[in-house]
């Protein structure tokens, strides 16, 4: 009897493993919605495919034109809060010109892609949306499963490191301009709230919040990047709000740009470290971040937790956090990243 339980609760869990959604029930965009322009050089579609939590997500796959056999792979994600249509598109697309098969995926709950509530983070269930992307580009027929690397932006700097730490099929991973969110929900800003005591707060709001939450059945949201701007801003909001709420950035589906992630829904970062394992990487990793950068911290600590001669931190003069975000200053090194995959890729 035992032995059939167990059998029993084997077929449940595979059947809780599929698409929480139809795909064909999806909505997805076909016109072209991006906020960068659309290239020439490669071939653009959609595509979905699903993690170990069930949910679908849905990425814009870019494959160099006229190419032919199988193809070293990147998977890129982020900003934190910010959805494929913004900085991973633009950074798998322009990987996709210098030879690189790439996917630029929306997390799970944000964007395209599944996923009940939403607007809602998770370092385990991002994490698992990495490796899912891995899973599904080791499966397609024109990409090598030995080369495939990862780009992390901002937030997904984090989880990219925290992917790289725990599977081994990604060969090379890159951050740029990357956020440790477990570390900024433990300390605050700059370690501004690095006590107990701020903790304490935090999260009897949270616990109160979630009562209420589960009372009217209604999750509130943040807020996205302030707007209108106060004029006592930090300068780093304002440098969001110039992105995120300018036709430079604005994308309906991006949280940043309108209402942000539910209030509870980074809850369980504050007491589960991204960075822990970050020591054990075994495959190279190239951090990038903006010498003005007031997350420029960040990349330094990781870079810090990183172990031997395969790691880099390359930091761009004058640049500032979203100066990576796209190519308005033109301070992305596309040329960089190109030649660290195409070493460790190979």
């Amino acid at each position: 009897m035992k032995k059939i339980l167990i059998a029993l609760a084997g077929i449940a869990l595979l059947a809780s493993c599929g698409n929480n959604k139809n795909t064909n029930d999806m909505n997805l965009t076909q016109e072209w919605d991006k906020t960068f322009p659309k290239s020439d050089l490669v071939e653009h579609s959609k595509v979905t495919f699903h993690n170990h939590y069930g949910i679908t997500l849905v990425a814009d796959m870019y494959v160099p034109k006229d190419a032919t056999g199988r193809l070293p792979a990147i998977a890129v994600s982020g900003p934190f809060g910010a959805v494929k249509e913004q900085s991973s598109g633009l950074y798998a697309q322009h990987m996709a010109e210098r030879g690189f098969l790439t996917i630029a995926f929306d997390p799970s709950y944000t964007g395209e892609s599944g996923g009940e509530p939403r607007r809602t983070a998770s370092p385990d269930i991002n994490t698992e949306d990495f490796l899912a992307a891995v899973d599904f580009l080791s499966n397609q027929d024109n990409v090598d499963p030995e080369r495939i690397g990862i780009i992390g932006i901002c937030g997904w700097g984090g989880m990219a490191i925290n992917a790289a730490a725990l599977d081994p099929r990604i060969k090379a991973t890159v951050t740029s301009t990357m956020y440790d969110m477990s570390r900024i929900a433990r300390e605050g800003y700059f370690g501004s709230a690095d006590n107990e005591e701020a903790r304490d707060a935090q999260r009897k709001a949270w616990a109160a919040q979630r009562t209420e939450e589960y009372r009217t059945d209604d999750y509130k949201r943040a807020g996205g990047v302030v707007d209108p701007l106060p004029d006592d801003a930090p300068w780093f909001v304002k440098d969001y709000h110039d992105y995120y709420k300018t036709k430079r950035g604005y994308h309906p589906r991006s949280g940043n740009s309108t209402d942000g992630w539910n209030i509870t829904g980074t809850m369980s970062f504050l007491n589960q470290p991204l960075l822990d394992m970050a020591g054990e990487i075994k495959t190279p990793v190239l951090l990038i971040h903006g010498e003005k950068a007031h997350s420029r911290y960040f990349s330094e600590g990781a870079f810090a937790k990183l172990k031997g001669d395969n790691k880099e931190l390359l930091i761009i003069p004058g640049a500032v956090h979203t100066d990576l975000y796209d190519d308005v200053k033109g301070v992305i090194p596309y040329d960089k990243i190109e030649s660290f995959f195409k070493e460790n890729l190979k």
